[in-house]
């Protein structure tokens, strides 16, 4: 899922919910003081001999990927291919954390989790990647200056989910484009931002979606519109945007399916379509737990438990990005107050706190003897990673913030919750 389409090998392209594609980014900082260290490619050059895009590895939790982003102090941790199930695919990613960990010490190093650096300032500490592939990073940086915490400082998590035809497909961007704005009430992670609180739970998603504000067609409303079919989606996602780049970009560099800045985005090279939306964890532990709520609840939507496929596409755009405006100042705490909206996922048409909409929706689709549900419990329970963070930075005496984000990194490297 993450680097090829199965039917461009002759292999029938997987149909829904036969595979997904995880990809977990983490930012590298400095042990002593946790400002970010620019040496994504040295560590890539590290685990596999070259400072390549791209390193394939072999552990005994499986095979796995590294790879750079546009910004030389964060790294990517990927499933190569994709992975029948969910279940235990955390112990992948843990072991490429901490093999990550033991080769970062040379540079007195370490991988810190969370969505946005507290503290970065991406206008003096931003470096591009300047290897492989650097022609689109050039290109994104001349016609948008990614100086910005947009673009310089932020992870995320992504999952691929594939389709077969143009059937499954219209289903699952129908599912996800309704799971895409309660999110951050799950999920976000990045209540800091320069140093402070700033009153949001989810910074990410608020610069994420102002980013390619000089060419709104790029991101939209983030929330996707109503599309049948992949036709639809060229001609009414697509085409506007590589239409409104043309004049800056007359080679065609960022012509591509991954230019679309949406929350979750077609990627017709390979049978899939990406969620972009998360803010990535504290560990692996917390992230796999919540791709596997989120994917259960996708596939109840697909599979019409809850309202049908016609019902889902009459929601409007507009009404789902207004849930997730709230969901990013809010986080668990944002109302959900759309009785529409409620009506198709499965749940009365009262008003209610998003955190006891993501209670309902996971007793309604997870198994009971899912592994991810002590998680779950937890993060229901304290909130959010962004309510956690923030309530132990506010308690009477409270830590710093650097004691706080090397707790972080704590948790990262042991694999377990930040509790408060």
């Amino acid at each position: 899922m993450a680097r090829h389409n199965p039917s461009s090998s002759g292999q029938a392209p997987l149909s829904l919910f036969e595979g997904f594609g995880i990809e977990l980014e983490y930012m590298i900082v400095d042990r002593d003081t946790l400002c970010v260290v620019p040496v994504a490619d040295q560590l890539l050059q590290a685990a596999g001999g070259t400072p390549e895009n791209e390193v394939y590895l072999e552990g005994k939790e499986g095979a796995a990927a590294w790879s750079n982003e546009l910004v030389l102090h964060v790294v990517e941790f990927k499933t190569p291919e994709p992975v029948p199930c969910l279940e235990d695919l955390d112990a992948l990613f843990v072991e490429q954390v901490r093999h990550a960990n033991d080769l970062l010490r040379r540079w007195n190093a370490r991988l810190m989790p969370a969505a946005m650096h507290p503290w970065m300032d991406p206008y003096r500490e931003m470096r591009l990647w300047p290897h492989g592939n650097r022609e689109i990073y050039q290109a994104f940086d001349r016609i948008f200056d990614c100086r910005g915490h947009g673009w310089a400082n932020l992870q995320s998590v992504h999952i691929n989910l594939p389709f077969a035809d143009d059937t499954e497909f219209r289903r699952l961007h129908a599912a996800i484009r309704l799971v895409l704005p309660l999110l951050p009430a799950l999920a976000a992670s990045s209540p800091v931002m320069d140093g402070k609180l700033t009153g949001r739970l989810d910074n990410r998603l608020e610069v994420y979606r102002t980013n390619c504000h000089r060419f709104p067609e790029i991101t939209g409303d983030v929330i996707p519109d109503t599309v049948r079919g992949r036709q639809d989606y060229e001609a009414n996602i697509l085409s506007p945007i590589y239409k409104a780049l043309e004049p800056l970009d007359a080679e065609g560099i960022l012509r591509y399916e991954w230019v679309n800045a949406r929350g979750a985005i077609a990627r017709f090279d390979r049978n899939a379509i990406e969620i972009r939306l998360l803010d990535i964890q504290e560990c692996p532990r917390a992230d796999l737990a919540i791709v596997q709520l989120i994917c259960a609840v996708i596939k109840s939507l697909a599979e019409e438990r809850f309202s049908t496929l016609e019902e889902q596409e009459r929601l409007s755009t507009t009404r789902l990005h207004q849930v997730l405006i709230d969901a990013i100042k809010n986080g668990d705490a944002a109302i959900l107050d759309y009785p529409d909206f409620s009506h198709c996922l499965g749940l009365n048409e009262t008003p209610r706190p998003m955190g006891n909409v993501w209670r309902q929706l996971a007793e309604a689709t997870l198994s009971p003897l899912s592994k991810a549900w002590p998680s779950l419990e937890l993060l229901l329970r304290e909130g959010c990673l962004a309510r956690r963070i923030k309530k132990a930075l506010l308690r009477s005496g409270g830590p710093s913030l650097f004691t706080v984000y090397s707790g972080l990194c704590d948790a990262l490297a042991e694999n377990r919750l930040f509790s408060i």
